[in-house]
């Protein structure tokens, strides 16, 4: 989950492959509002009676949006309790915690309300009730407020005693149930909103050349990447427009449309860079997509086989935007465009703020790439040195 596939992978053809969606999904309901009559009708189809809602201390403090979720599961007869100590990429103590509440409120479901942290943290706790009480995996309703897209995959990172990130994974984990309310997301804090807008880019983007990615899927991700170029901007001149918030939301679908994979792939290497950055320096996922996507990509242009440039180039077509020529200047050209939007959304940051030790690149760079006798080990080197300077 965390570093790169040292696995060689078969590179299908287009015109073959394997797709099949996640065994948990009964069902994705979408539109301003829809919370009101999809919750219960989910809680319907899963045959669940008590729920323990999970999310983050900010959500549940100062907006209106737990409490609305809240009313609509006593209206049912079906809230069980609400955990909120769920922090910024998921801290052990707080997941050993939500168990707790579970177990002590009878709970047999959860629903997870807020961004990755929420849902990822949801899932880790499910994760270890099972392992505690075995049986099947009790479900989680996701109800996401950012664009993280963690709700569309079957693996959860936490971080464990030590600040490392941890990866679990099962086909039971995924949600059962996602519900995309755009009146949900308004309470959400601009620079997370639109960040967390990068982040869903990032997993469009590094999808098309991602090992074992069908054909239909790399499609979606051009058309999540043109919408996400579209309407984040968009969004941070108009922030209270719904239909804008919902069409990024659809958006960060499209970038991580459920999947189940016959054999493991992990994802690239952006975001092997951040699941390192993320959790041992404290830098939110969506920031550490503004940080390496554009340089990553650019280093694309040098590294990546013809066939990952090609793909890569051909979502100039989708951005409406000239090929500049060449294989490898198209590559450069979607890398400038990327930074261009980040500094655009005003996201542009450096490892400086972050305090990221320059005596911590060479390590950083050998965990995401998982091996110290990387080819490849000095440009990434050379890639984390550039994120000091904008």
């Amino acid at each position: 989950m965390s570093s790169l596939d040292a696995v060689a992978h078969d590179d299908p053809s287009p015109l073959s492959g394997f797709y099949s969606w996640t065994d948990t999904l009964k069902g994705v309901y979408y539109g301003p509002g829809s919370t009101t009559t999809a919750l219960p009708m989910l809680l319907n189809t899963l045959g669940v009676k008590k729920a323990l809602i999970v999310t983050g201390r900010s959500l549940n403090e100062k907006t209106n949006v737990v409490r609305k979720v809240e009313s609509i599961l006593k209206e049912h007869n079906a809230w069980g309790a609400t955990f909120s100590e769920i922090g910024e990429h998921s801290p052990i103590a707080g997941i050993r915690n939500g168990i707790r509440q579970y177990t002590n409120a009878a709970c047999d479901c959860i629903v997870a309300v807020g961004g990755g942290s929420p849902i990822d943290g949801s899932k880790a706790i499910l994760y270890n009730i099972q392992k505690e009480f075995g049986g099947k995996t009790p479900p989680q309703i996701a109800i996401p407020t950012t664009l993280s897209a963690a709700e569309y995959t079957n693996g959860a990172g936490f971080t464990n005693e030590e600040g490392k990130k941890v990866a679990v994974s099962s086909q039971e984990l995924a949600p059962a149930g996602i519900i995309l309310d755009a009146e949900l997301t308004l309470a959400t804090p601009e620079r997370l909103w639109l960040s967390t807008g990068i982040r869903a880019l990032d997993h469009a983007v590094e999808n098309l050349y991602r090992p074992l990615v069908p054909h239909p899927m790399k499609v979606l991700c051009y058309a999540s990447l043109a919408d996400l170029f579209k309407y984040l901007p968009e969004s941070k001149a108009n922030p209270t427009a719904l239909d804008v918030r919902q069409r990024l939301q659809l958006a960060s679908w499209m970038s991580l449309w459920p999947m189940k994979l016959e054999k493991y792939s992990a994802l690239g290497l952006s975001h092997a860079l951040g699941h390192k950055l993320g959790a041992r320096y404290g830098i939110p996922h969506g920031i550490t997509s503004c940080l390496t996507l554009a340089p990553t990509i650019l280093l694309k242009s040098d590294i990546a086989s013809e066939d990952d440039r090609r793909a890569l180039a051909e979502a100039l077509f989708y951005l409406r935007e000239p090929s500049t020529g060449s294989l490898n200047g198209d590559v450069v050209r979607l890398a400038t465009l990327i930074n261009d939007l980040v500094t655009t959304l005003g996201l542009q940051t450096t490892l400086t703020q972050y305090q990221v030790p320059t005596t911590d690149l060479k390590s950083i760079a050998i965990q995401a790439l998982g091996k110290e006798d990387d080819p490849q080990l000095n440009k990434v080197v050379t890639l984390l040195e550039g994120l000091y300077s904008t």
